[in-house]
C-alpha cells in the first residue's frame, strides 16, 4: 500500500525544509527557496501518488486532511519568506508541519477506497482543499501575531499589514470554501446551511475573522488587542476543524464529523 511508503516522502521533505530553514538563517535566499520547494514537490508528490491509488481525493478523514495542512504550512511560510524576507519564518512552518506528519506517522489510518455518496460530489475535494490552505493562511497569520505579541511586544505598520494581508487573503479563500460548501450541501442533502455543529462553528470562525478585517479599519484600533483577537480567532478555527468531533451533539447529529480515530 502506498500509505506504507509516506515515512520515506515524510523524511526527505522535512530534511528539505529544514535546509531551507537554514539557509534562510544563513541569508542564502535562493537555497531557502530552492530547498523549501523542492520539499514541497516531494510532499505534494506523495499525495498526488496516495489520490491515484485510492482513486478518490484523500479528504476523506482527519488524517486526510492533516496531508494537506502539512504540504500547505510550508507553502504559506514560503510565500511569506519570498514577500517578506523574514527568517524565522520557514523554521516555525517546518515545525509544525512536522508535527502535523508525526502525529499520521503515529496514527497510521486505513484508508478505504470507498466514499459514501455524499462525498462523492465534485464540490466535495475543492470545499475541503480550499479550507485546508485558507486554515494555513490564518494559521501564519496567528504565529505571526504571536510573534509580535511575545517577543517583539510591539509591531510596526509593516507587520501589521503582513497580519493583516495574511487574513484576508485567508479570509477570502474561506469564504470560496463556504461558497463550494454550501453548494455540495445542496446536491448531497438538499439544502445549502442548515445549522449542523459543524456549518455553526464554521460561521463563528467566519465571523471572528471579519471582525479582525473590521477593527483594523477603526481610526483608534488598539493593534496589541487585535493581535490577541487573532489567536483567539484561530483558537475558534481549530474548535471548527477538530474539536467538534469530540462535542457529544455533533457525534449524535453532524454529517461534518470525522471519525475521532482518524
Amino acid at each position: 500500500m502506498i500509505w506504507d511508503h509516506f515515512v520515506y516522502f515524510a523524511i526527505v521533505a522535512i530534511l528539505l525544509w529544514m535546509m531551507g530553514a537554514l539557509s534562510a538563517w544563513k541569508h542564502c535566499r535562493i537555497a531557502a527557496i530552492a530547498a523549501t520547494s523542492l520539499g514541497l514537490c516531494v510532499f505534494l508528490a506523495f499525495v498526488c501518488l496516495l489520490w491515484h491509488h485510492l482513486e478518490r481525493p484523500p479528504l476523506r478523514t482527519m488524517g486526510e486532511t492533516r496531508l494537506w495542512y502539512s504540504l500547505f504550512l510550508p507553502l504559506v511560510g514560503l510565500i511569506i519568506y519570498s514577500r517578506w524576507k523574514y527568517q524565522w519564518i520557514l523554521s516555525f512552518s517546518t515545525l509544525l508541519a512536522t508535527v502535523f506528519i508525526v502525529i499520521n506517522l503515529l496514527k497510521p489510518e486505513i484508508h478505504s477506497k470507498t466514499l459514501m455518496p455524499a462525498l462523492q460530489s465534485p464540490w466535495f475535494a475543492p470545499h475541503v482543499i480550499v479550507y485546508m490552505f485558507a486554515y494555513a493562511l490564518l494559521g501564519a497569520s496567528a504565529v505571526m501575531a504571536a510573534y509580535l505579541l511575545l517577543v517583539k511586544h510591539k509591531a510596526n505598520q509593516v507587520e501589521t499589514a503582513i497580519c493583516d494581508n495574511l487574513v484576508g487573503v485567508g479570509l477570502s479563500f474561506m469564504t470560496v470554501g463556504m461558497l463550494f460548501g454550501a453548494l455540495w450541501a445542496k446536491e448531497a442533502w438538499g439544502h445549502y446551511w442548515a445549522w449542523d455543529p459543524k456549518e455553526t462553528w464554521a460561521a463563528v470562525t467566519w465571523f471572528a475573522y471579519l471582525v479582525y478585517v473590521h477593527a483594523r479599519r477603526l481610526p483608534k484600533a488598539n493593534n496589541k488587542g487585535l493581535l490577541v483577537w487573532l489567536i483567539v480567532a484561530f483558537a475558534l478555527l481549530q474548535m471548527c476543524w477538530w474539536g467538534i468531533n469530540y462535542l457529544p451533539s455533533a457525534q449524535a447529529t453532524s454529517v461534518h464529523t470525522y471519525n475521532i480515530g482518524g
